[in-house]
């Protein structure tokens, strides 16, 4: 069986109203600040290009290069201690954005 359809990604993205509002956004938080003051400090978009590229689809939507994409997600990983090949960090990372 074939995994990662339209179905389990509607369950993904409920998973974070299971737990309490202030343990959602403490952990996305502690997950996410050093990326978005990255972001913030130079101007640059990894976080949202993040967001893209955890949903598979649309990276073209960004109008940037691959090199682009690529370089951006490293500003993601590294201040995160996280690798976007592996799927717990993704997972990590995908439920952080999804906190609000």
């Amino acid at each position: 069986m074939i995994r990662g359809g339209p179905e389990e990604a509607g369950h993904a993205r409920r998973l974070p109203a299971a737990f309490p509002d202030d343990v959602r956004r403490s952990s996305a938080a502690r997950i996410l600040d050093p990326p978005l003051a990255y972001d913030r400090w130079h101007r640059s978009e990894p976080v949202r290009t993040l967001g893209v590229f955890l949903d598979r689809v649309g990276l073209e939507r960004l109008h940037v290069h691959v090199n682009t994409v690529r370089y951006r997600i490293r500003r993601v990983e590294e201040p995160t201690g996280r690798d976007l090949s592996t799927t717990a960090d993704r997972v990590d990372l995908f439920l952080a954005l999804q906190a609000d």
